[in-house]
């Protein structure tokens, strides 16, 4: 089974392999039918992160503690959460990940979407579907099986800097080449420089979206800082277009 909606600013696709696509009734139901419920929670749960979640949409949670308009005891656990997950990031990137910049307001997005995918795999678990890809603008996690995820080159679109075999985890990119100037180093303020992507694999797509993040926002110093925390990989092209990976990066045979 696929499915594909277009949900925070970007496309989001989710494929259940066929072992996993039963749940009809024994009177000859639709053979797809447990696949499509578990698939019907996951697009459900995205479009309520968009709308509590979202800098964008002026009556959103996230709006409304941007203005001051919410105490920290009104705030949801799911919220409080992420802003916990953004803090730790803070922290450990000596403030290059940050998600409150002067002349923009809060914008958790750096972190709501890793995080928010990674809910939704875990959702489709729950369902009793083991054998799954979802991508989110080709940020991906899976399980199951061995899934091949290509890295796009940072200047050519038509062109793969890699392909991995990605089995039970996820990987996220971190780049210009699709919003631009989009990932600022919150030392400074201004757009991040020194890499033109950095990808990571980790366990959970928190991890590895959120560590791409602030890795890129980091510059070329981000690459080491990547590869020395728990559980990830790192491929990486930095301005001078030198490539580093990691021993461990799960390049496809």
């Amino acid at each position: 089974m696929r499915r594909v909606e277009h949900i925070m600013g970007l496309p989001i696709s989710l494929r259940i392999d066929a072992a996993d696509s039963d749940g009809g009734d024994a009177d000859g139901g639709d053979p797809t039918g447990g696949a499509a419920v578990a698939a019907d929670r996951v697009f459900t749960w995205l479009r309520e992160v968009d709308a509590r979640f979202s800098p964008f949409i002026a009556d959103s949670e996230v709006s409304r503690l941007g203005r001051g308009e919410l105490e920290p005891h009104e705030l949801s656990r799911d919220l409080v959460e992420v802003l916990d997950l953004c803090e730790e990031y803070r922290v450990a990137s000596g403030g290059a990940f940050q998600v409150r910049l002067p002349g923009r307001g809060l914008d958790p997005c750096a972190m709501v979407k890793g995080w928010a995918v990674q809910r939704a795999a875990e959702l489709l678990l729950a369902e009793g579907v083991t054998t799954f890809c979802l991508n989110a603008g080709g940020d991906v996690v899976s399980a199951g099986r061995p899934w091949r995820v290509g890295v796009r080159h940072p200047e050519q679109a038509d062109r793969l800097c890699a392909v991995l075999e990605i089995t039970d985890g996820a990987v996220a990119t971190s780049g210009r080449y699709e919003r631009g100037d989009h990932i600022l180093d919150g030392r400074t303020g201004r757009p991040a420089t020194g890499l033109l992507s950095l990808t990571v694999v980790a366990p959970s797509l928190t991890e590895a979206d959120a560590t791409a993040t602030a890795a890129f926002a980091m510059g070329a110093d981000g690459i080491d800082w990547a590869a020395a925390r728990e559980g990830c990989e790192v491929f990486a092209v930095d301005a001078e277009r030198r490539v580093f990976r990691t021993s461990g990066f799960p390049v496809a045979a």
